[in-house]
């Protein structure tokens, strides 16, 4: 069942949008606030978060952005209820990571509909998550950490086998070498440094068939590209 945190100070609101959300077969969650908000952010873990843009204790927006700043909440999609309909207050509650604004009075009707859109995305990302990463005779199942390339096994260290993964599912991205020792090692020492230089040219040397597709960017890190796709 879709897990719901609802962080809404004003009560009869609060109610309303429960009572219509556990109607729909959603196990509703609540606060008042947003210290309580976060709270069960990280005790319970929803699924959604729908969340009243002015809160007592820690604002809307504050929680907005810390839970945009922790890996565990970083993806969590959030819907803002507001009184206000200003464009630059939808404006600074989208870029500080919510995926949708809802004007109060609102409809249920129409805070459900948003949620199941957010709903049907979450689940194109799981389906693509769970499809095999395909680029230039590569065949990627991240499941199972199997990769071949041109039918063929290739064997990957688990280091090399993350560093594919990213730059397949970002082409033409270009990344910091800061970005990927942190991203795959988590560790921006020296020994990071070296062992992000080794993985490349180790990667570079297995791929060299499909050409040079892990290129260097001076002064900034690597991108991965080829002429073909499918």
């Amino acid at each position: 069942m879709t897990k719901i945190l609802l962080v809404e100070n004003e009560v009869q609101i609060q109610e309303l949008v429960r009572v219509n959300l556990e109607r729909d077969g959603y196990n509703v969650i609540t606060a008042l606030n947003g210290e309580q908000g976060l709270e069960l952010t990280r005790r319970d873990k929803p699924d959604i978060i729908i969340i009243n843009q002015t809160l007592p204790l820690i604002n809307g927006f504050e929680v907005i952005k810390t839970l945009r700043a922790q890996k565990d909440t970083h993806d969590v999609p959030i819907i803002i209820l507001s009184h206000s309909d200003d464009v630059m207050d939808k404006i600074i509650g989208l870029e500080l990571g919510a995926d949708d604004y809802l004007s109060k009075p609102f409809s249920p009707r129409e805070l459900s509909a948003r949620i199941k859109a957010r709903l049907r995305e979450i689940q194109r990302k799981i389906d693509i998550e769970d499809s095999p990463l395909r680029w230039a005779g590569l065949e990627i199942e991240k499941e199972s950490y199997t990769v071949t390339l041109a039918k063929q096994p290739l064997n990957l260290t688990a280091k090399e086998f993350e560093l594919l993964v990213l730059f397949v599912t970002n082409p033409y991205q270009v990344f910091s070498r800061e970005y990927l020792i942190q991203k795959v090692w988590g560790d921006l020492s020296s020994s990071g440094t070296r062992a992000l230089d080794v993985h490349i040219s180790h990667l570079r040397n297995k791929l060299k068939s499909i050409g040079p597709v892990l290129d260097s960017v001076r002064g900034v890190g690597y991108t991965f590209t080829h002429r073909e796709k499918y």
